[in-house]
């Protein structure tokens, strides 16, 4: 299967997933459903049995490193830009900044590295480095701007790895690669058919969610605002990684693993973080419908590029 005819079961299953949402097949909650079943077991059986089974030395550092290169330049630039460009305040600008570089490295991220990348191998590296690497970043600021006296809520932020489904199985999945240990016959046979689930259920999701609305009362944000966004997510990061990874000597392989990866659109935490601290919701929102919208295209484009 070619790089590009990868896209076309992502694109038919995406939109079965429009439809079924837009005809009322499926009932109003299934985007909200299925994602909660993919979060909370799909993906993570997925890359539990990934980095189990991946050797602590299959780490691939450099491509990693380029792909943390290309995030953090694109992060940064969108955090700093929304208060020089468009004006936002302080506790708005970590959620700005995680639209134009956070990318979705699960629920569409799995499915793309299947299809397009043969492994989640990985991918499975990315989540790590955006959990336990930006996240915290990210919520450490929100926390401070949150809170009237500046506060960090530690307590809260060093738990989040027991508290997140995704990051406790990428954690048990490494120590059990460190250690050497294998699951019985049973249990890993039932998590291969819960990861099996990932990708369809995944995809349906995904094609519900584009019938996403901004939040009711929230002021959607400007057009230009929305642009600058979306350029940085789909256009500079990918490029920006393509530039990293060729400084870096990547290889073919390694330099579309970094490139598709960085090309994904942003993840839909961005708006879970703006909603649950009360900033940057509409731009989140918009962010998310929109670049996962064009990013189906752009990541063909890229990969037929690079193939």
């Amino acid at each position: 299967m070619s790089l590009v005819s990868a896209f076309v079961p992502i694109w038919i299953l995406t939109a079965v997933g429009y439809a079924a949402c837009r005809w009322g097949l499926l009932g109003e909650a299934v985007a909200s459903v299925l994602g909660r079943f993919v979060f909370h077991l799909a993906m993570p059986s997925a890359l539990f049995l990934a980095l189990s089974r991946m050797p602590l030395s299959g780490f691939a550092g450099r491509s990693l490193l380029a792909f943390g290169v290309c995030t953090a330049a694109v992060v940064g630039f969108g955090w700093v830009g929304a208060s020089r460009l468009f004006g936002r305040k302080p506790g708005e600008r970590p959620i700005w900044g995680m639209a134009a570089g956070y990318v979705n490295s699960a629920n569409l991220g799995i499915p793309i590295a299947t299809q397009v990348l043969g492994n989640v191998s990985f991918l499975a590296e990315v989540v790590l480095l955006q959990v336990l690497v930006v996240t915290p970043v990210v919520l450490v600021a929100l926390d401070r701007h949150s809170d009237p006296a500046g506060r960090v809520r530690v307590r809260r932020i060093a738990s989040l790895p027991v508290r997140n489904p995704v990051i406790l199985a990428s954690l048990l999945g490494v120590a059990c690669s460190a250690a050497g240990l294998h699951l019985p016959s049973a249990a890993d046979a039932s998590l291969s058919l819960l990861s099996g689930a990932a990708v369809p259920a995944a995809l349906v999701a995904l094609g519900a969610s584009l019938h996403r609305t901004a939040p009711s009362g929230a002021e959607p944000p400007d057009l230009a605002e929305l642009a600058v966004i979306t350029a940085l997510k789909l256009v500079a990061q990918p490029v920006i990684a393509y530039a990293a990874g060729l400084a870096l000597h990547l290889s073919a392989p390694q330099l579309l693993a970094v490139v598709v990866c960085a090309g994904l659109p942003t993840a839909q935490n961005t708006f879970i973080f703006g909603q649950e601290y009360g900033v940057g919701e509409a731009v989140a929102n918009r962010a998310v419908v929109v670049t996962t919208t064009l990013s189906l295209a752009t990541l063909a484009a890229a990969a037929a590029l690079l193939g």
